[in-house]
């Protein structure tokens, strides 16, 4: 069994790692299951790979201030680069002949660039399954309707996938409905709820232990994705920091991110170091151990970070992105809604305010920490269960389309005569 995952990855590590927590479910939950995944991500090399995935990595493509895609490392036009993937992905395909093709997000790709690779499937491997993957919220409706009917996405996901699997849940956020899908694209849609992520590799005790937390000492976990954005968030949660006298300051464990500008890392790292209760690092691979041994965690409010919360479920503050896109925003709300954990708009932070919501959460009883138990978590065993059963119709699906052909060169030799 072959599966090729294809996720664009422009921007940030949300996509890929949502993606690998998938394949990494796959490969353990189903037999005989090879998967090769196609990614621009630059941190793909940086991230843990079982036995069984292997990777293609894409030239990047990244944004640049204006928000334009645009080569990120090679001196090559943007049009170029979109041929240069292509073609790469088209050849990986077509050697590698899936028996399942998984989607992340765009119906055609990063500007197209899964067109002739779709198109090749759909005519020389009939029997390969196409699956769209959706996180639970894309954009706004307005803006992503917009955007499915300019580009022809409606189309393309009623014509060329089998089903749409959504990684979210319809009582958070329906797309059938929120993005006015077709009747004939709504019957296509599976909803799997919320990836539940895995344990960390390190207890709870032993990474308070090697952070120098006492048992009775509260730590804080500040994290900002890739990173690429989250100065703001950081830079706010450090001065809130300095302000406090030195006895009242809260360990703190600060996860950059890797996509950081460079510069402004350097000056987080210099003010973090100068702060005897604060540990700043660029990058982890095992977040989940982070987290665990967090009393509180203040993050952005990207999908991935946000089920890492809910999985050990972690009094939290949250101060999603609202560009380029309202995602974060729209989860972030929805989810404050059912109490889930306390949300700052990205326009209201301010040091001070960061602060005295971070003591707020820290005086609070573990009582009063919501239950999630209301949330679906149950995403990754839903997805093994609908790639094995798409998968088990193919030797027979093959055989109604070998007998087409057969039926089909019958009756061009019979009208010939």
């Amino acid at each position: 069994m072959k599966l090729m995952v294809y996720s664009h990855d422009a921007f940030g590590l949300g996509n890929i790692r949502r993606m690998l927590a998938i394949c990494q479910h796959l490969i353990h939950t189903l037999s005989d299951i090879s998967i090769l995944v196609i990614s621009g991500s630059p941190a793909l090399h940086s991230l843990r790979l079982p036995t069984g995935i292997d990777y293609i990595k894409l030239p990047c493509l990244g944004r640049d201030q204006a928000g334009q895609l645009k080569a990120k490392f090679l001196d090559i036009q943007t049009d170029e680069m979109v041929k240069l993937r292509s073609r790469l992905i088209l050849t990986a395909a077509a050697s590698f002949k899936p028996d399942l093709l998984l989607v992340d997000k765009k119906p055609k790709g990063l500007k197209g660039e899964l067109h002739e690779t779709l198109n090749h499937l759909r005519i020389h491997s009939p029997q390969t399954k196409r699956v769209l993957l959706l996180r639970d919220i894309l954009d706004t409706p307005e803006a992503t309707v917009s955007q499915w009917r300019q580009n022809g996405y409606y189309d393309q996901a009623e014509l060329l996938y089998d089903q749409l699997w959504v990684v979210g849940s319809p009582e958070v956020f329906d797309v059938r409905t929120e993005y006015d899908f077709s009747w004939r694209l709504a019957k296509k849609v599976r909803f799997c709820g919320y990836i539940r992520r895995e344990a960390g590799l390190i207890s709870r005790s032993e990474m308070r232990q090697t952070l120098g937390v006492a048992p009775d000492e509260p730590l804080v976990l500040v994290t900002s994705g890739g990173g690429g954005d989250g100065y703001r968030l950081v830079d706010a949660y450090l001065s809130g920091l300095e302000s406090l006298p030195p006895n009242q300051r809260p360990k703190s464990l600060i996860i950059s991110g890797p996509e950081m500008p460079s510069d402004q890392r350097q000056q987080l790292f210099e003010r973090a170091n100068a702060l005897p209760k604060a540990y700043i690092q660029e990058f982890t691979d095992d977040l989940m151990s982070c987290m665990d041994a967090a009393d509180l965690v203040v993050s952005m409010g990207g999908y991935n970070t946000v089920g890492e919360i809910l999985t050990l479920r972690k009094s939290a503050i949250v101060v999603p992105r609202i560009q380029p896109v309202e995602e974060q925003w729209i989860r972030a709300q929805r989810m404050a809604k059912l109490d889930l954990f306390k949300v700052i708009h990205p326009d209201s932070l301010t040091p001070q305010g960061l602060i005295n919501a971070v003591q707020e959460q820290l005086q609070q009883p573990d009582n009063v920490i919501p239950l999630f138990s209301r949330l679906d978590m149950n995403a990754l065993p839903k997805i093994t269960h609908l790639t094995s059963a798409l998968l088990s119709h193919q030797p027979r699906q093959i055989a109604l389309i070998h007998l087409r052909r057969s039926f089909s060169r019958i009756l061009s030799l019979a009208t010939a005569q």
